[in-house]
Protein backbone atom coordinates (compact mmCIF):
# COMPACT_ATOMS: atom_id res chain seq x y z
CA UNK A 1 0.00 0.00 0.00
CA UNK A 2 2.78 2.45 0.81
CA UNK A 3 4.44 2.00 -2.59
CA UNK A 4 1.19 3.03 -4.30
CA UNK A 5 0.95 6.37 -2.47
CA UNK A 6 3.74 8.16 -4.41
CA UNK A 7 2.15 7.03 -7.68
CA UNK A 8 -1.28 8.23 -6.58
CA UNK A 9 0.20 11.54 -5.44
CA UNK A 10 1.85 12.07 -8.83
CA UNK A 11 -1.35 11.13 -10.64
CA UNK A 12 -3.38 13.48 -8.45
CA UNK A 13 -0.95 16.36 -9.03
CA UNK A 14 -1.03 15.74 -12.79
CA UNK A 15 -4.81 15.77 -12.83
CA UNK A 16 -4.97 18.98 -10.82
CA UNK A 17 -2.23 20.78 -12.75
CA UNK A 18 -2.21 19.71 -16.41
CA UNK A 19 0.12 21.64 -18.66
CA UNK A 20 -0.32 22.75 -22.25
CA UNK A 21 2.88 23.54 -24.11
CA UNK A 22 4.01 23.72 -27.72
CA UNK A 23 7.59 24.19 -28.88
CA UNK A 24 8.45 25.89 -32.16
CA UNK A 25 11.96 25.90 -33.63
CA UNK A 26 12.73 28.41 -36.38
CA UNK A 27 16.18 27.97 -37.90
CA UNK A 28 17.76 29.99 -40.69
CA UNK A 29 19.94 27.72 -42.81
CA UNK A 30 22.61 30.00 -44.32
CA UNK A 31 23.89 27.32 -46.71
CA UNK A 32 20.51 26.77 -48.38
CA UNK A 33 19.18 30.29 -47.64
CA UNK A 34 16.02 28.85 -46.14
CA UNK A 35 14.03 29.03 -42.94
CA UNK A 36 13.27 25.61 -41.46
CA UNK A 37 10.36 25.44 -39.03
CA UNK A 38 9.30 22.63 -36.72
CA UNK A 39 6.40 22.88 -34.31
CA UNK A 40 5.72 20.27 -31.61
CA UNK A 41 2.28 20.04 -30.05
CA UNK A 42 0.58 17.40 -27.93
CA UNK A 43 -1.24 15.39 -30.57
CA UNK A 44 -4.46 15.03 -28.56
CA UNK A 45 -4.73 18.82 -28.17
CA UNK A 46 -3.96 19.26 -31.87
CA UNK A 47 -6.58 16.69 -32.88
CA UNK A 48 -9.15 18.47 -30.73
CA UNK A 49 -8.27 21.84 -32.29
CA UNK A 50 -8.49 20.45 -35.83
CA UNK A 51 -11.76 18.64 -35.15
CA UNK A 52 -13.24 21.80 -33.63
CA UNK A 53 -11.97 24.28 -36.23
CA UNK A 54 -12.71 22.16 -39.31
CA UNK A 55 -15.73 20.24 -37.98
CA UNK A 56 -14.07 16.98 -38.88
CA UNK A 57 -13.19 13.86 -36.94
CA UNK A 58 -9.58 12.97 -37.61
CA UNK A 59 -7.08 10.66 -36.01
CA UNK A 60 -3.56 12.03 -36.38
CA UNK A 61 -1.83 8.90 -35.10
CA UNK A 62 -3.71 6.41 -37.30
CA UNK A 63 -5.28 8.53 -40.02
CA UNK A 64 -7.87 7.03 -42.33
CA UNK A 65 -6.93 9.66 -44.92
CA UNK A 66 -3.40 11.03 -44.32
CA UNK A 67 -3.76 13.49 -47.22
CA UNK A 68 -6.76 15.09 -45.48
CA UNK A 69 -4.86 15.27 -42.18
CA UNK A 70 -1.91 16.92 -43.93
CA UNK A 71 -4.22 19.45 -45.58
CA UNK A 72 -5.92 20.41 -42.30
CA UNK A 73 -2.68 20.45 -40.30
CA UNK A 74 -0.95 22.61 -42.91
CA UNK A 75 -3.81 25.09 -42.95
CA UNK A 76 -4.04 25.21 -39.14
CA UNK A 77 -0.33 25.79 -38.54
CA UNK A 78 -0.05 28.36 -41.32
CA UNK A 79 -2.99 30.32 -39.83
CA UNK A 80 -1.68 30.22 -36.25
CA UNK A 81 2.09 30.56 -36.80
CA UNK A 82 2.95 33.69 -38.77
CA UNK A 83 6.59 34.59 -39.26
CA UNK A 84 8.14 37.78 -40.65
CA UNK A 85 11.77 38.14 -41.67
CA UNK A 86 12.94 41.76 -41.91
CA UNK A 87 9.31 42.92 -42.13
CA UNK A 88 8.31 40.48 -44.89
CA UNK A 89 5.63 37.89 -44.08
CA UNK A 90 6.94 34.44 -44.97
CA UNK A 91 4.82 31.88 -46.81
CA UNK A 92 6.08 28.54 -45.57
CA UNK A 93 5.59 25.38 -47.56
CA UNK A 94 4.23 22.51 -45.50
CA UNK A 95 6.64 19.56 -45.54
CA UNK A 96 4.72 17.06 -43.39
CA UNK A 97 4.28 15.76 -39.86
CA UNK A 98 5.33 12.89 -37.67
CA UNK A 99 4.26 11.48 -34.33
CA UNK A 100 6.84 11.01 -31.57
CA UNK A 101 5.53 9.69 -28.25
CA UNK A 102 2.69 12.03 -27.22
CA UNK A 103 3.63 14.81 -29.65
CA UNK A 104 3.00 15.72 -33.25
CA UNK A 105 5.82 17.50 -35.08
CA UNK A 106 4.74 19.67 -38.03
CA UNK A 107 7.47 20.73 -40.47
CA UNK A 108 7.49 23.75 -42.78
CA UNK A 109 10.12 25.50 -44.89
CA UNK A 110 10.63 28.81 -46.68
CA UNK A 111 13.28 28.98 -49.40
CA UNK A 112 15.12 31.99 -50.78
CA UNK A 113 15.59 33.84 -47.49
CA UNK A 114 18.95 35.58 -46.96
CA UNK A 115 20.12 35.93 -43.37
CA UNK A 116 17.50 38.03 -41.55
CA UNK A 117 18.38 40.73 -39.07
CA UNK A 118 14.94 40.71 -37.44
CA UNK A 119 12.45 37.85 -37.02
CA UNK A 120 8.94 38.54 -35.77
CA UNK A 121 6.62 35.70 -34.79
CA UNK A 122 2.91 35.51 -34.09
CA UNK A 123 2.26 32.11 -32.47
CA UNK A 124 -1.22 31.41 -31.12
CA UNK A 125 -1.12 27.67 -31.80
CA UNK A 126 -3.66 25.97 -29.51
CA UNK A 127 -4.49 29.24 -27.73
CA UNK A 128 -8.15 28.64 -28.61
CA UNK A 129 -8.06 25.30 -26.81
CA UNK A 130 -6.54 26.16 -23.45
CA UNK A 131 -6.37 29.46 -21.56
CA UNK A 132 -3.22 28.05 -19.87
CA UNK A 133 -1.47 27.33 -23.20
CA UNK A 134 2.23 28.23 -23.32
CA UNK A 135 4.16 28.38 -26.58
CA UNK A 136 7.94 28.20 -26.44
CA UNK A 137 9.86 29.76 -29.34
CA UNK A 138 13.47 29.11 -30.30
CA UNK A 139 14.87 31.13 -33.21
CA UNK A 140 18.37 30.52 -34.58
CA UNK A 141 20.12 32.76 -37.11
CA UNK A 142 23.83 32.48 -37.92
CA UNK A 143 24.33 30.10 -34.98
CA UNK A 144 22.83 32.60 -32.53
CA UNK A 145 19.84 31.07 -30.71
CA UNK A 146 17.27 33.20 -28.91
CA UNK A 147 14.26 31.88 -27.03
CA UNK A 148 11.11 33.16 -25.40
CA UNK A 149 7.90 31.94 -23.84
CA UNK A 150 4.47 33.14 -24.94
CA UNK A 151 1.68 32.82 -22.38
CA UNK A 152 -1.86 32.81 -23.75
CA UNK A 153 -3.10 35.37 -24.89
CA UNK A 154 0.31 37.01 -25.59
CA UNK A 155 1.13 35.67 -29.06
CA UNK A 156 3.83 38.01 -30.40
CA UNK A 157 7.61 37.96 -30.13
CA UNK A 158 10.46 39.76 -31.87
CA UNK A 159 14.10 38.71 -32.23
CA UNK A 160 17.01 40.84 -33.47
CA UNK A 161 20.23 39.33 -34.83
Amino acid sequence: MISVLPSLSLLWATLLHPFYVSVTEINHNARTQSVEISCRMFYDDLEHALNKQYRAHIDIVKPVNKEEVNKLLSDYVRKHLIIKADGKVLSPAYVGYEIQEDGAWAYLEVKGIPRPKKVEVHDDVLFGEHPEQINMLHVTVNGNRQSTKLDNPDANASFSF
